[in-house]
């Protein structure tokens, strides 16, 4: 029996974090489904096209990996697709209560999908999309927090230039 879980999020933009917990979920599982969820209410940076690019970049070499985007309940996808459980990173505490939430609410919807609770490294704590975006928007150096390629990106979609160091 393969076991393959669905790591889920906007990744707007993708930052070494996400990475690091994709790095993790493949070590636990034979196959991992990186799900970019397409909510335009969110108003992303980047669009769903955008971000799975800079996915398809920054996972190439990794086996055992699908990228894709999805949208509607992710317990519904995660069972269309197959997959045991649902990945989910946790910075911080504050981060668990809302994933808490969701992890019963999925897990009311859909019994048989494990929600699985992943923490990078110390280092990637205090990593979050939002931030980098503004760190970037200001012309803030960002190089250390995401790989280079959406280093890049976020110079294109900034109105300052933004430096990799």
């Amino acid at each position: 029996m393969s076991h393959l879980a669905i790591y889920p999020g906007s990744f707007d933009p993708p930052t070494n974090g996400h990475l690091d917990v994709v790095d993790r979920a493949l070590n636990l599982f034979d196959g991992v489904i990186v799900a970019v969820a397409s909510n335009e209410a969110k108003h992303p940076l980047f669009s769903t096209e955008e971000r799975l690019g800079l996915l398809h970049t920054v996972l190439q070499g990794r086996p055992r990996i699908r990228i894709t985007a999805f949208d509607g309940l992710l317990v519904d996808f995660a069972r269309q697709q197959g997959a045991s459980a649902v990945i989910r990173g946790l910075r911080a505490v504050s981060d668990f209560e809302f994933e808490f939430q969701m992890a019963l609410m999925n897990r009311k919807l859909e019994p048989d999908i494990e929600t699985i609770f992943l923490m990078p490294k110390e280092e990637y704590t205090y990593l979050s999309s939002r931030i980098i975006k503004e760190i970037a928007r200001l012309g803030g150096a960002i190089g250390a927090f995401v790989p280079p390629c959406v280093a890049d990106a976020l110079r294109s979609k900034s109105s300052q230039p933004v430096t990799n160091a």
